[in-house]
């Protein structure tokens, strides 16, 4: 059976239930998502349905964990729509060492999201772990296209489709885009608003990495350590990472205050 995490424990006495007496985990999730907001994850979700259930995390099947999956990304991210025909299977994750072919990918795709997008993209910058020298990261890299208004695709999604990619998600200040199912998956493109808050906390996050050797070894032991935990389920993945990166954003945002930091004050 699971033992709920003392974290998890701590939350639910704050919203008054406890970990042997909890009631229906999918109301409880809510109410934990509506205190704690999204340091409440989707492996919380999992360890409430397992210990409701009597059973291990590892005894939930894959369609149960599709269905939490679903569930917690309605709740996490409303108003998200994912595109129909955009689905993949990949193998499971990995995460390796910082390879010099990453910078030098971004450059390539770099070049040809400017010759499809034009004055259509007021900055395209390259973003997430691939953009930190020496940090280890899954080899995909990361690309970010701030557009003057969102709401304008007609401005960017069939540029960037000719480009090569395919729009898999759409939510309210993000457009997600990623290669076809038969093509290689070795870039995504998150286009979002000049001025927005999604635009300065990626770059922020970003340079806050690049300046803090503490800070990037910490992540690269997290992320390596999760990759192997949660190897077969990639949403997993990503939401066990949420603590550290909202905890850095915090911290970035103190250093930038401090520093004067500045979109475009550091080199990408």
């Amino acid at each position: 059976m699971t033992t709920l995490d003392p974290i998890l424990v701590h939350r639910l006495h704050e919203i008054g239930l406890t970990a042997d007496d909890f009631g229906d985990p999918a109301q409880a999730w809510r109410r934990l998502h509506a205190q704690f907001g999204p340091r409440v994850t989707l492996l919380d979700r999992y360890a409430l349905e397992a210990k409701h259930r009597g059973t291990t995390l590892d005894g939930l099947d894959r369609d149960t964990k599709a269905r939490l999956q679903v569930e917690v990304l309605r709740l996490q991210f409303p108003g998200m729509e994912f595109m129909s025909g955009s689905e993949r299977r990949d193998g499971e994750l990995e995460v390796a060492a910082y390879d010099l072919r990453w910078p030098r990918r971004f450059a390539v795709w770099r070049r040809r999201l400017k010759a499809e997008l034009e004055s259509a993209a007021v900055r395209i910058e390259h973003v997430g772990s691939t953009a930190v020298p020496g940090l280890a990261a899954k080899p995909i890299v990361d690309i970010q296209v701030s557009v003057p208004d969102m709401e304008e695709e007609a401005a960017y999604v069939p540029a960037i489709e000719h480009a090569g990619l395919q729009l898999r998600a759409r939510e309210p200040g993000h457009r997600y885009f990623r290669p076809p199912a038969d093509r290689p998956r070795e870039v995504h493109v998150h286009v979002c608003e000049v001025g927005s808050a999604w635009e300065r906390d990626h770059l922020l996050f970003r340079d806050y990495l690049r300046a803090h050797q503490s800070a990037r070894d910490a992540y690269a032991s997290l992320k390596r350590r999760l990759a192997v935990e949660y190897a077969d389920d990639r949403l997993a993945y990503t939401d066990a990472k949420s603590a550290f990166i909202l905890d850095t954003v915090d911290a970035a945002r103190t250093w930038a205050a401090r520093t004067g930091w500045a979109i475009g004050g550091s080199a990408s």
